[in-house]
């Protein structure tokens, strides 16, 4: 019998697919269509409360609360506030770690002053200077966004909020991987992260849409992305934080990534919608993988049900290949999406040809930093 799983990772999202961009690559916007087509999606208050009321019930001492979208800001300030004032009430005795995934585009002073006096790590979408951001990222009306998004950030980092960039990688932003990294850096965005796109191709989805990236090509951004990271140590510790070599780092030194990407399971956290549905992962939130609702379901009931075990067992079925890989205890077949969103094996990690490339590149240093770090903590 399974040890149950317990509540301890959430993402909300309070306005649904709802946002004030029209980013080629996003896949969230078309889930419009799972609830009300061109319908302003919000969470009710009713919605919030029982949402802190589930939490200060079910969740334990920690817990990790990212609020994401479609676009979360659209909520309003108040919405936030009045979020706050709720976990007071209900949710003495545990600790949330609160996120923000965001565009922006919307933020001000008033924002700011808000994420940080409450703590709020603010993940902020900026796919890197003016030429690479504008390439895919426009606003409803076709124009670029990077001034605004850019400028918002800035104000953010004046304030003393925590920030991590988050850049996606695309066809066009894969080829200027030093050029991406060194403005995070002369920017002061310290703490980054990197997302390959894939999405199949709407008219032809046997193949993968143009502004996907293409393995190879991810595969030499991530190991030039690796050395100029590594360049930046000091004295035995990174200059910058990347997550996407953090995360990996964790299974060098022996313990669980805390990215999904790279355990052996998913389903470990929930995702909720703006109307108290309830799904096993950001990105399948499906009608058929609906595990329940707030108003009527306990959220450790749903986290461990039998369709989310299923969900969180698929990743361990992987093709034949991987279990004679020496990288499988690192990548772990990578993440479901990418094998279900690859148009020439939907059973095939997309990314498998990038992973390989990267460890064969990295897995040296990689083993050192690990063994510098267990002799540092007495881990030896």
């Amino acid at each position: 019998m399974e040890k149950p799983k317990k509540v301890y990772s959430l993402l909300v999202k309070p306005a649904g697919a709802n946002c004030n961009l029209n980013c080629t690559y996003c896949f969230y916007l078309e889930k419009n269509d799972l609830f009300a087509p061109a319908k302003k999606l919000r969470m009710s208050d009713d919605t919030l409360k029982k949402l802190y009321m589930q939490i200060g019930e079910e969740a334990y001492e920690y817990l990790s609360f990212t609020w994401q979208g479609g676009e979360p800001s659209l909520m309003g300030l108040p919405f936030y506030k009045n979020a706050m004032k709720l976990n007071d009430k209900y949710c003495e005795g545990v600790f949330i770690d609160y996120g923000f995934q965001t565009n922006a585009i919307l933020l001000n002073k008033y924002w700011a002053k808000f994420f940080a006096d409450n703590s709020f790590l603010l993940g902020v979408s900026l796919d890197g200077p003016e030429h690479i951001h504008d390439k895919y990222r426009k606003d409803i009306g076709g124009k670029g966004t990077f001034n605004t998004a850019f400028d918002n950030l800035k104000m953010l980092l004046d304030h003393d909020v925590k920030v991590n960039v988050l850049g996606c990688v695309n066809d066009y932003s894969v080829d200027f991987p030093e050029e991406t990294y060194n403005f995070y850096k002369s920017s002061g965005l310290d703490f980054m992260q990197f997302i390959p796109i894939l999405e199949p191709d709407k008219n032809n989805p046997e193949q993968a849409a143009s502004y996907s990236v293409p393995p190879e090509k991810y595969g030499e951004f991530l190991c030039k992305i690796f050395d100029l990271w590594m360049n930046d140590f000091k004295n035995g510790k990174p200059g910058n934080s990347v997550r996407n070599f953090e995360s990996v780092f964790f299974n060098y030194a022996g313990f669980e990534s805390p990215e999904c990407t790279f355990q052996d399971e998913c389903g470990k956290y929930l995702v909720i919608e703006y109307n108290g549905n309830v799904y096993p992962c950001d990105f399948f939130v499906e009608e058929e993988l609906c595990l329940g609702n707030i108003h009527k379901d306990k959220l450790s009931q749903m986290l461990n049900t039998g369709l989310q075990n299923k969900f969180g067992h698929a990743k361990a079925v992987r093709k034949e290949e991987c279990s004679h890989c020496p990288w499988l205890t690192k990548c772990y077949g990578g993440c479901i999406k990418d094998r279900v969103k690859n148009p020439a094996d939907r059973h095939h990690f997309y990314f498998c040809e990038s992973y390989k490339m990267f460890y064969n590149h990295a897995d040296e240093q990689l083993k050192r930093l690990a063994a510098e770090w267990k002799a540092n903590n007495n881990q030896i």
